[in-house]
């Protein structure tokens, strides 16, 4: 498998993190949307990341569908997801608030380093959508015990919450009070002490930077 994208994306992260937790060896292109498009655009006309090689050939894109993808190919029993049901419905839901964060923390960047007029209100809607999405998972983590979201391994919904807040950590500094949302901050203290975590990271850089990546889903 080649992984395409960088990992100061936490959509690309994500991906490898699972990667190295199921086990799977892959080979990785740091592949920057901005610097290396031409190089991204045969394997996904969008330009976007993370892209997913696989070995015969097929391309996958999102990183919710590359995610699904591997939790077919490692089975049912060790999925880092339930099967179906409740569990699996509240899991997804997890991700998505992580990645649709993602989404607003993103917009922001461009706003800031890409557009000669920023615009206030879009800023000021894009801060209050991450601002009540961190309240949301904070009050969801409260709810729960267990060492990890779901139980007592390792998910798909730490691993999202934890890329998501230290993407959003390097890129709006200013953005995450640690007094506001403890649990959070005690959640992805708990995943980035993990080995895989450790090995799968990169420094944010602005995408008016030279070694810059640049985001997907």
């Amino acid at each position: 498998m080649i992984l395409i994208g960088q990992y100061d994306s936490p959509f690309v992260r994500r991906v490898a993190i699972a990667l190295v937790l199921y086990g799977i060896t892959y080979e990785h292109r740091p592949w920057s949307t901005f610097r290396d498009a031409e190089q991204i655009a045969p394997y996904n006309p969008l330009t976007r990341v993370p892209t997913l090689i696989l070995d015969g050939g097929e391309v996958l894109i999102e990183s919710t569908i590359i995610l699904d993808y591997l939790d077919e190919l490692v089975g049912p029993a060790t999925a880092m997801i339930a099967k179906s049901g409740p569990l699996r419905r509240q899991a997804l839901k997890i991700c998505a608030l992580a990645t649709g964060l993602n989404d607003k923390a993103v917009s922001l960047v461009y706003e800031r380093v890409l557009h000669r007029d920023v615009s206030s209100t879009w800023v000021e809607r894009c801060q209050a959508q991450i601002s009540a999405t961190l309240d949301a998972l904070e009050a969801d983590r409260r709810s729960r015990t267990q060492p990890y979201w779901f139980g007592s391994a390792i998910g798909h919904s730490d691993i999202a919450v934890a890329c998501s807040i230290r993407f959003l950590r390097e890129a709006h500094p200013a953005l995450f009070d640690e007094r506001r949302w403890p649990m959070l901050c005690d959640q992805a203290a708990r995943c980035e002490a993990l080995p895989p975590f450790q090995s799968v990271v990169q420094p944010f850089l602005p995408p008016n930077q030279p070694s810059t990546s640049r985001q997907s889903r």
